[in-house]
């Protein structure tokens, strides 16, 4: 009998399926062994020794590993193909190795299906101990963190939970964006705008650009005074059309998802807050329990590769030829590298892992949110390798003469969609025209040509108001992160639903506040501890622990460093009373 150990019983029982009856499949449920959350689990006097503890929660699954273990001639271990999953393997190698004479074997898949697992099982390896050394690196700095300055945090601070190394950093983002809300001061301005008809029919809006060949910049017009003297110097003044310019834009399709894209495009769309995609994504990964659906619908979620593999991408080709037909299939495939600070890019993106298995093919076996997450994964995966999409843009000035013999400019844009590609399958001009600014653009073709002469409709002033920075939501949030180079993809879920659970930040109308807590642990920290809250200090960490992971750098050599600087700090922050 050989003896397979996975993390979860859906994972099991979506495994045992394809393997013979030589195989027995059960699940750790995670972690057997943790690092006790008391003081003195770490000891950096002696090269910040861990003291293990196995998990009480874990007895009978321990149990049911140890006889299974007796009676199996071989273990593989097969946990999730990352530093956690790595490091759970190790902890089972470490746990039952020594009590045994049975051979361990370690292996990894990125997707949950018959032909990536049993290629897996023909290719066996040991524990890579340089992702190990990461992932006690990463617990011992979150470990020494929090012990060390949460403490101090409970007796200056009531109410107060504590600090980490992660989340303290995504708290000062938040708590820096409300003090730039409550500094901001509006300023107002005014564009003027017009609607001109053309002799060919056409009716469309301009803007002032310029007046006497000086480009009008935001703020120059300060007054409504100043906006209707320009008005009625423009009145019974005649228009002509000045140039007419026409350029094809094309606009390319995004790559598919990693770990944080899927989180902020599920929180935009589906309205999903970014711990329940993940453990939507989770279940689509580890396949779901159906004789209908053979293996996980999805590869492995937690990724910040965009790349995929060249065999995948024929067949997505494939999809797209069938599908949607030759001509909206580019000459050559679409290969995509990632833009985000610190990536691993050891996995591949998030896609499906058979694209026969179509959305709506398989809908009626999936739950409403498994059917909404899995088809925006499908769609997204489909798209980046389709032709781009083209658009018309027409860029029209007019010309005028004022009362006063000055020249004023005004520019209509109009934007016709002339080859819909990729955007027939996974449309995302929706969120680019959330971005936009005031400036109209008219969404018709516009009839019309050089030294036309136009009719001008309407003339009319509008104000703005500078707005304040927007409060981050989930998507926005976990977007800054990843351009930091803050955190994981893993992590981004978590990072948010601690600080909602320690009262840190409330979330109101998918705006995420800090609350007065908040604030005053964010205040005390950068008084006091003002590197563990610096982004690009938090951002090198990762770093560091990536270094770790390829085997350039060593634990003890980041911990040595990073204790010396918490523990001197810590030395001078007692004396501080809590009234300063």
């Amino acid at each position: 009998m050989i003896l397979l150990i996975v993390e979860s019983p859906a994972k099991a029982k979506t495994i045992n399926k394809y393997l013979g009856s030589g195989y027995k499949v059960l699940a750790s449920m995670g972690h057997v062994r943790d690092l006790p959350a008391k003081s003195g689990s770490i000891k950096p006097e002696k090269d910040f020794e861990m003291v293990w503890k196995t998990n009480s929660g874990r007895s009978k699954t321990i149990n049911d590993i140890k006889k299974e273990i007796q009676n199996s001639e071989k273990i593989i271990l097969a946990t999730d193909p990352d530093r956690e999953g790595e490091a759970i393997s190790w902890h089972l190698e470490e746990l039952f190795k020594s009590k045994n004479d049975k051979k361990f074997e370690r292996v990894v898949f990125n997707a949950v299906t018959k032909d990536t697992v049993l290629n897996a099982i023909k290719n066996p390896r040991s524990i890579d101990k340089d992702l190990v050394e990461a992932y006690k690196a990463r617990l011992s700095l979150d470990y020494l963190i929090g012990f060390t300055i949460s403490p101090i945090l409970w007796k200056k601070l009531p109410g107060a939970k504590s600090a980490g190394r992660v989340q303290s950093v995504a708290l000062k983002i938040i708590c820096q964006r409300e003090l730039d809300v409550e500094n901001f001061k509006s300023q107002k301005y005014w564009t003027i705008n017009s609607l001109f008809k053309s002799n060919k029919g056409s009716e469309f809006s301009a803007t002032l650009l310029s007046r006497d060949h000086k480009k009008l910049n935001k703020f120059d017009i300060k007054s409504e005074d100043e906006a209707l003297k320009i008005i009625s110097d423009l009145k019974d003044a005649k228009y002509r059309v000045k140039e007419v310019n026409k350029t094809v834009v094309q606009k390319k399709p995004q790559p598919p998802f990693t770990t944080s894209t899927m989180q902020q495009e599920a929180s935009k769309r589906l309205r999903f807050d970014p711990t329940r995609t993940m453990q939507v994504a989770q279940r689509l990964y580890e396949g779901l329990d159906n004789p209908a659906i053979e293996g996980g619908l999805i590869t492995y979620m937690r990724t910040d590769g965009v790349q995929i593999e060249d065999s995948i991408i024929d067949q997505i080709r494939d999809s797209i030829n069938s599908i949607y037909g030759e001509k909206q299939l580019p000459k050559n495939k679409n290969i995509y590298k990632t833009k985000s600070k610190n990536a691993q890019e050891s996995h591949e993106a998030i896609r499906p892992t058979s694209f026969k298995n179509s959305p709506e093919m398989i809908k009626s076996y999936l739950s409403d949110e498994q059917f909404k997450l899995y088809d925006l994964i499908w769609k997204r995966t489909i798209a980046s390798q389709m032709n781009n999409a083209e658009f018309e843009r027409t860029s029209i000035d007019i010309l005028v003469k004022d009362s006063n013999n000055i020249d004023n400019l005004f520019r209509a844009t109009s934007q016709h969609r002339s080859f819909a590609g990729y955007l027939s399958v996974f449309d995302d001009t929706p969120n680019d025209q959330e971005e936009s600014d005031n400036e109209p653009v008219n969404q018709s073709n516009i009839l019309i040509s050089k030294d036309d002469n136009l009719v001008c409709k309407k003339l009319e002033d509008i104000s703005h108001q500078t707005e304040p920075p927007p409060r981050f939501n989930a998507a926005s949030l976990i977007k800054t992160l990843e351009e930091l180079g803050i955190g994981r993809p893993s992590t981004y879920a978590s990072i948010l639903s601690k600080l909602s659970e320690r009262n840190y930040t409330i979330v109101d109308q998918r705006k995420i506040f800090p609350t007065s807590n908040g604030r005053l642990v964010t205040a005390f920290l950068e008084n006091y501890y003002p590197d563990y809250v610096k982004y690009d200090f938090t951002a090198d960490l990762e770093e560091k622990l990536d270094q770790i992971s390829n085997g350039d750098y060593t634990r003890l050599s980041l911990l040595n460093n990073f204790w010396a600087n918490l523990d001197e700090s810590t030395k001078d922050i007692t004396e501080i009373s809590r009234k300063e």
